[in-house]
């Protein structure tokens, strides 16, 4: 059974659905997440008519390819194909990272399940879909969830369904905006959801510009985050804008493994380092 490590801080790639359909897009973005040195990735599962309001369905929108259509359309057309995560998943296993989804309705949780996802993860928006969050409750694999959007009695509705089910917990501090400007990131949320849920992982989904909030997070103790990661950020797409891009992704990753290491243990004494400059320098 998998468990989120406790000696470092466990990174994931959120490629979601920057791969605007594209097989090849994706395993572009499970290469550069390696390259980066992330311990996981991400996706977004759906199944269009069931995960899409349908009063949406016929509303236009502008698309990655150059054109109008309709929302329901649009989705149906970013859905990489069942055959497209049999190939994303086994590129992960030759490449030494794992593989994770957010489904968007029971259907779609399935088939992350199946897929053999060893952590299932559940978005902002989903967190009010309590029918959802039992069903993924019921496969009792670990379970990290965003809480953007959400206040504490929705956040407290779905931890009773999760709690006595999964092996694992996480919470993710989370901005639903994309991007999320500095002022709008209440950092602090960690510090709240650490002392009402020692029990649990707490972590951070951001959805901000820059690298610097992020490793602001860590050092406030989360032992999860998460960032979209893209190409290109000038693509056309819904989170390409709020997305780091993989030279960024690549120093995120360093700067944090740099933090871990300065954090040290906290205990006062002279290092083996600075025997040397106490010789030198003091009387």
């Amino acid at each position: 059974m998998f468990s989120f490590p406790k000696d470092h801080t466990f990174v994931i790639a959120e490629i979601g659905i920057n791969h605007n359909g594209s097989l090849e897009l994706a395993l572009k973005l499970i290469d550069a997440a390696v390259e980066a040195r992330c311990d996981a990735v991400k996706f977004q599962k759906r199944t269009p008519h069931l995960s899409l309001p349908s009063h949406l369905w016929n509303v236009e929108r502008a698309t990655p390819w150059g054109n109008r259509t309709t929302y329901l359309a649009y989705r149906q057309k970013i859905e990489l194909e069942p055959q497209d995560y049999l190939q994303i998943v086994d590129h992960c296993k030759v490449m030494g990272i794992l593989f994770s989804a957010s489904p968007w309705d029971c259907n779609a949780a399935d088939t992350v399940f199946h897929l053999g996802a060893p952590f299932i993860k559940i978005a902002s928006a989903s967190v009010t879909n309590l029918e959802l969050v039992k069903h993924i409750a019921e496969f009792q694999r670990p379970v990290v969830m965003s809480t953007g959007m959400c206040n504490l009695v929705d956040i407290d509705k779905a931890i009773a369904l999760l709690e006595d089910k999964v092996p694992e917990l996480a919470l993710l501090v989370c901005t639903s905006n994309y991007p999320a400007l500095p002022e709008t990131l209440n950092l602090r949320r960690l510090h709240t959801l650490q002392m009402m849920f020692p029990e649990f992982i707490i972590g951070y989904s951001g959805h901000e510009p820059g690298l610097w909030t992020t490793l602001c997070a860590v050092a406030m103790g989360a032992r999860i985050v998460e960032r979209h990661l893209t190409l290109d950020r000038t693509m056309l797409g819904t989170d390409q804008a709020a997305s780091v891009e993989p030279a960024g992704f690549k120093k995120l990753v360093a700067e944090i493994r740099n933090f871990e290491k300065a954090r040290g243990s906290g205990e006062i004494r002279v290092l083996e380092c600075e025997e040397a400059c106490i010789k030198r320098l003091r009387p």
